[in-house]
């Protein structure tokens, strides 16, 4: 019993702590220094909230970008791959039909050429950004589409792409939301 009171005393000393104080001081933190992100990397279009620039969405027609696969379908509220083995026949299924759609909505692209991120989901299903080789397999697709020249596309793609991280790991990459408004706006 001697010691109950000081085990509860500690306790709550935690919560305050850790359940309270410090998530408002990261908060308050956060909201200085990356006041964008703190608040979602919300984007919006004539004053009206179009997506987040950290959260995919899945984009079907024609006329836009679209984005690497989702094992959750661009659902926010959840978060997850497929966590399926390269030798498991449902990998080997879901590689196949994702091939499939994407040379059906891009003719002009060879199988051979389509790189791995538009076949398979990210880790969390919900990756905002492709490379800036896929987005360029996609320009003839989106510049016909829209009616506009694909060098036109291009350069949309090049004036939105992302370096390397730390400028060495990686590839060039564009969000896919960004890419879409910038072709609603042009």
């Amino acid at each position: 019993m001697n010691n109950v009171k000081p085990g509860l005393r500690l306790t709550l000393i935690f919560i305050l702590i850790l359940g309270i104080i410090y998530p408002l001081v990261m908060t308050g933190i956060s909201n200085l220094i990356f006041p964008e992100k703190a608040k979602g990397s919300l984007v919006y279009d004539k004053n009206q909230l179009i997506g987040s620039s950290i959260i995919g969405q899945k984009f079907t027609d024609d006329k836009w970008f679209h984005g690497r696969p989702s094992a959750i379908e661009y659902d926010a509220s959840k978060s997850g791959g497929t966590n399926l083995a390269m030798s498991n026949p449902e990998f080997k299924k879901a590689l196949d039909r994702n091939i499939k759609e994407f040379l059906s909505k891009n003719p002009t692209v060879k199988q051979e050429e389509i790189p791995s991120d538009m076949l398979t989901a990210s880790a969390s299903g919900l990756d905002p950004e492709i490379t800036v080789v896929s987005a360029k397999l996609q320009a003839d697709r989106v510049a016909k589409a829209n009616g506009i020249a694909v060098e036109e596309v291009n350069r949309i793609i090049d004036s939105n792409k992302s370096g390397k991280f730390l400028g060495v790991f990686g590839q060039e990459r564009v969000n896919v939301l960004k890419l879409n408004l910038k072709l609603l706006n042009k």
